[in-house]
C-alpha cells in the first residue's frame, strides 16, 4: 500500500496533513471521504448528501458546506 498525503482546511481554519495508505492515488471525493470519515465519524455514517449523483465532487461539495473542511491538495507521502 502506498501512502497519500491529504492537506486541507479544517473548520477552525487551520491547516492539517492527514495520511492514509491506498494503492493508488484517491480522487478529491474519496479524499473528502476519507477525511469524513476520520474526522467527523458520526456524520460519515449518515447519508445526508443530496449532492451525489447530480454533481461532480459530490463529497468535496458537501465536506466543505456541511463541515467547513477544504481539501487543498493530495501527494504521495
Amino acid at each position: 500500500m502506498q501512502k497519500w498525503k491529504v492537506t486541507f482546511v479544517d473548520d477552525h481554519g487551520e491547516m492539517v496533513d492527514e495520511i492514509f495508505e491506498r494503492e493508488e492515488c484517491p480522487t478529491r471525493d474519496e479524499a473528502a471521504r476519507f477525511v469524513k470519515e476520520r474526522r467527523l465519524p458520526v456524520a460519515a455514517q449518515l447519508d445526508l448528501n443530496d449532492l451525489k449523483g447530480r454533481t461532480a465532487d459530490a463529497e468535496v461539495k458537501n465536506l466543505k458546506t456541511q463541515n467547513g473542511i477544504e481539501i487543498i491538495s493530495i501527494e504521495s507521502a
